[in-house]
């Protein structure tokens, strides 16, 4: 496969211009490490001197699905501490004799637990961490598990929980130690961040109560309510960090992730439903199940690939949040992205 690197540049170079996002970096490399990168348009538009850089820290927002969650899960079931397909509430006294006691970890990585769609933590349960939890795992299922594919941020906040459960620690510190540290991930942490870091980091949308746009600080609310780290949102990370991770993701070792936690993951796991889904990553839009690319977005415009089959990653990061919530615009850059990516 032959990279088109002036296709990729002049793709987000227009990005810029169709005001789609004020800059963006990118990444692609294999298990031997980066193989192309660049950075185009700007950190701030309100800054015109100061230009997006590869070293820009962002809010990478869902992503911390993956790096922080995903992984972390993955590790609990590598050490078989965790088993996929045993209900919640047989081993969970915390759920046990509610709702959420017959859904499984499966379900809940394939978005087929039937959770309540609803988001909004502040106006269901108020601002009290404790109330948050309680609600969260006491709340009645929107449906049976297993009939439908519905993606909502309750299944990763909830396996947030079961995690810190299992382990006795607290989601930042597990991520960090069992995951970010081993990998050499030095500059993904959970915000907010210290000063030294909010001087790179990229901003997100306008926060109304002040007035200026947020930096360093998480743009998801329920973050933002739980002091900055939950598994929905709240991770903040580099090109560096997200490529090495994705590196990693090739070239596995039990230090940090499994060969077959990987392998397990990036594979069709919702039988007959649709849409499909893996564990917590879905195939890329445009690409067949057969080529194997597998991807996971963040909303403040954020995302990366991984195939196996192609011996290849992607990473895309932007902070088109900057400029308007609406997704439709980054979809096709992130698409024809993917595809110049891998062609």
């Amino acid at each position: 496969m032959t990279l088109d690197i002036p296709r990729i540049e002049q793709l987000l170079q227009d990005g810029v211009r169709d005001r789609v996002y004020p800059g963006a970096v990118w990444a692609v490399g294999n298990a031997s490490g980066t193989t192309a990168s660049g950075a185009v348009g700007l950190l701030d538009p309100a800054v015109h001197d100061e230009p997006m850089r590869l070293d820009t820290v962002f809010d990478i927002a869902s992503l911390t699905k993956i790096v922080a969650v995903w992984s972390v899960i993955g590790a609990l079931v590598e050490e078989g501490k965790l088993q996929l397909h045993t209900p919640l509430g047989s081993f969970w006294p915390k759920v046990a004799g509610h709702p959420l006691a017959q859904v499984t970890t499966h379900e809940l990585l394939t978005h087929t637990a039937g959770l309540p769609l609803r988001a909004n933590l502040k106006n269901l349960y108020g601002t009290d961490p404790q109330d948050i939890r309680d609600g969260v795992l006491h709340e009645a299922l929107h449906r049976e598990p297993s009939q439908a594919v519905e993606y909502t941020d309750r299944a990763a906040l909830i396996l947030g929980y079961l995690a810190e459960y299992l382990a006795g620690q607290p989601l930042d510190h597990l991520a960090a130690s069992r995951i970010w540290d081993p990998l050499g991930m030095t500059e993904t942490r959970f915000g907010p961040l210290p000063a030294d870091m909010i001087a790179r980091c990229a901003p997100t949308e306008l926060a109304e109560e002040t007035g200026t746009h947020l930096k360093g600080t998480a743009h998801d609310f329920s973050a933002r309510l739980l002091g900055g780290t939950c598994g929905i949102a709240g991770a903040f990370s580099t090109l560096a960090d997200l490529s090495r991770f994705l590196q990693h993701m090739l070239t596995p070792t039990q230090a940090a992730l499994g060969p077959t936690w990987i392998a397990d993951s990036l594979r069709v796991r919702t039988g007959e439903l649709t849409p499909v889904r893996g564990l917590f990553w879905h195939p890329a839009t445009g690409t067949e199940l057969r080529e194997g690319v597998w991807v996971h977005y963040g909303f403040t415009g954020t995302g990366m690939w991984i195939s196996p089959k192609r011996q290849r990653w992607a990473v895309l990061l932007t902070n088109k949040l900057y400029l308007t919530r609406d997704r439709d615009p980054l979809t096709g850059v992130r698409n024809t992205f993917c595809a110049a990516a891998f062609s």
